[in-house]
């Protein structure tokens, strides 16, 4: 893969994607490896949250081939680090899209992390079940 272009990270939950944009390519997405469907299987939901940043961007896309390296968390937290990744390698390429990316809340990182088990809990909030006798 010569003709690197752009690197850039992206995060959501415990996933981080780093995406490398190569120039002169044909607007092919690879996903560790893998074609999205490929990766994404039937989750049309977590394919349309990637792919977000593309879709908004428009046909410039059309021009680059974005090859993502994703882990950790689950496929949820990696469908969000994705779109991050994404969104912030179209900012470098293009920088009269910030507008419309920042307006769809692309490049905002979204910091929910899980909430940690208290101690005496069951889980985060859940409590035992309270007995009056």
């Amino acid at each position: 893969m010569s003709n690197v272009f752009y690197l850039s990270i992206g995060r959501r939950k415990s996933g981080i994607a780093r995406t490398r944009v190569v120039a002169s390519g044909n607007g092919k997405i690879i996903i560790n490896n893998k074609t999205v469907d490929e990766y994404f299987g039937g989750l049309e939901r977590l394919k349309k949250i990637a792919l977000k940043p593309l879709g908004v961007w428009g046909e410039g896309a059309k021009s680059y081939d974005f090859f993502v390296n994703v882990n950790g968390g689950g496929i949820s937290g990696q469908a969000g680090a994705i779109s991050h990744s994404l969104a912030r390698t179209i900012l470098e390429l293009n920088e009269t899209s910030k507008a419309v990316l920042k307006k769809e809340g692309l490049l905002t990182r979204d910091s929910r992390m899980v909430e940690r088990k208290k101690p005496g809990r069951p889980k985060a909030r859940k409590r035992f079940q309270f007995s009056k006798r």
